[in-house]
């Protein structure tokens, strides 16, 4: 599918200008429709100055009308020959220089919550280097104390759809090789339903359990005994004690 040039700021014209739903430009710039939401949100495409593709002759106005009408219609881009035989581009991901700065962040926001990437596919999606991404897995990076892990398609730096499709992939090859996954990847693999249903199996710590167990053997084997309980309330009278007493019933 041949995409609008300058796909990202002709989304964010779309957004500024139309009434056209989320799924209408995502499927016409050939985005996610949560990349989309969050431009309409002000989070993604920050500072992006609208690309309007009417006047750049990639869009007829009657186009943006029917998708108005009909929320199920899909805009038809122009002919574009300068737009023909982009998707065969090959070669590493360019980065503006803007962008730059924040590839640590995202490579580390990959790193904590996709584990299952190889540097391979993170290289792909942030547009990085193999001995950065080795240097922030092992924390050996001159920075490393200052990155923040930051979602990339927030950053803006690769699309939803790009990451959900190298996660599954990486999903798929681990699966063929035979690779047991923790229950944390596998959580992040599946569905929101199926992760809320999946039932945790608490455990009680061994120490706790066996000091519980030796407190209810204690209390079984060694009943409370409160058969001298009298001999603390007739005590046997001192011989001060009898005086005492003498003296109370002569005065009697």
């Amino acid at each position: 599918m041949n995409k609008p040039l300058m796909a990202k700021a002709t989304a964010v014209w779309l957004v500024d200008n139309t009434t056209l739903s989320f799924k209408q430009i995502a499927d016409f710039c050939g985005m996610h429709e949560l990349e989309v939401q969050g431009i309409a949100d002000g989070d993604v495409a920050t500072g992006v100055k609208g690309f309007d593709p009417i006047a750049n002759n990639q869009l007829e106005a009657v186009e943006i009308e029917k998708g108005q009408a009909d929320p199920l219609y899909k805009l038809k881009l122009k002919h574009n020959l300068a737009a023909v035989g982009e998707e065969k581009r090959r070669g590493p991901r360019y980065t503006p220089l803007s962008k730059r700065q924040d590839r640590p962040a995202a490579i580390l926001w990959l790193v904590k919550f996709h584990p299952e990437l190889s540097d391979g596919a993170i290289g792909k999606l942030v547009g990085t280097t193999k001995p950065t991404i080795q240097s922030i897995r092992e924390r050996s990076h001159w920075n490393i104390n200052n990155i923040t892990p930051i979602d990339p398609v927030a950053l803006g730096l690769c699309r939803q759809s790009e990451l959900d499709t190298a996660v599954q992939q990486a999903a798929r090859k681990k699966a063929a090789e035979g690779t047991v996954m923790s229950d944390d990847e596998r959580r992040k693999l599946v569905s929101t339903e199926q992760s809320l249903g999946m039932s945790p199996e608490a455990k009680m710590p061994s120490s706790i359990a066996g000091l519980e167990a030796f407190s209810l053997t204690e209390r079984e084997e060694k009943p409370a005994d409160f058969s001298d309980a009298e001999s603390f309330f007739n005590l046997p009278q001192s011989d001060d004690d009898e005086d005492e007493d003498e003296d109370d019933n002569r005065r009697r």
